[in-house]
């Protein structure tokens, strides 16, 4: 059995207001076997497409390799605006090395929930990734039942929307949080909102074929591709 330890601790700073939840980087970012175009940092994998749709939105001319500025270029990116990362999955052990979420076992989360605490001025989650099996969503609903939270449905469009309220500090216990969450809400409670983006990862790609919207612009639009449809997507959010 190969330990997957995330390699990353979370990105998060004063003034983060969005909080890009994931699961693991691929094994070779746990090893330091990296490849080329890898960058050492979060999404830095090249074949997880996360930098190269914010790349087209923004048009940053990023680079794409192990050097200390393509690093830096991804920090000065979330820091100018608000957006940090915490993926939820610390460790996982796996029967075989690969990035697959379906191949976690024995999976240890982080406390995401401890990290919004700690920084009150996030207000959205954004998953890549819905909350299929093992996926960041899936995982993240896990964690929230231990502090009594429930999601409660926006937006079933794709991506779909929900959102959440945070206990107070001062809350004791499941029920003050049932009755307090029915009726207006404290002064340090704060609703936070999340989005089930479509996975960066290339895996998608056959799920983003049978979307309903994405076979409407394809044929309008022969070259309209699934690179495009999720830049579409994340750019009301990035």
């Amino acid at each position: 059995m190969f330990k997957h330890q995330h390699p990353y601790p979370p990105f998060i700073h004063n003034d983060t207001q969005k909080l890009i939840v994931g699961t693991l980087p691929p094994p070779r970012f746990s090893t330091g076997d990296l490849l080329e175009k890898d960058v050492n940092f979060c999404y830095g994998s090249y074949y997880n497409s996360l930098w190269l749709y914010i790349d087209a939105i923004h048009h940053l001319n990023l680079r794409y390799d192990n050097s200390q500025e393509a690093i830096d270029q991804r920090k000065q990116f979330l820091m100018k605006h608000n957006i940090g990362v915490c993926d939820i999955v610390e460790s996982c052990m796996r029967e075989k090395i690969d990035a697959s979420d379906l191949g976690m076992q024995q999976v240890i989360l982080r406390n995401v929930i401890g990290y919004l605490k700690q920084c009150p001025t996030i207000n959205t989650i954004l998953f890549t990734g819905g909350n299929s099996k093992n996926g960041p969503e899936y995982f993240f609903r896990k964690h929230i039942k231990q502090h009594h939270i429930k999601l409660e449905l926006v937006s079933n469009d794709i991506p779909r929307i929900h959102q959440f309220v945070m206990p107070s500090l001062g809350e004791a216990s499941h029920k003050e949080s049932k009755s307090q969450s029915q009726g207006p809400l404290l002064n340090n409670q704060r609703t936070i909102k999340t989005v089930s983006l479509t996975s960066s990862s290339g895996s998608a790609n056959r799920a983003i074929g049978s979307i309903p919207l994405y076979k409407q612009l394809k044929a309008k639009n022969p070259n309209f591709n699934t690179f495009d449809f999720r830049v579409m997507q994340y750019q009301e959010f990035f």
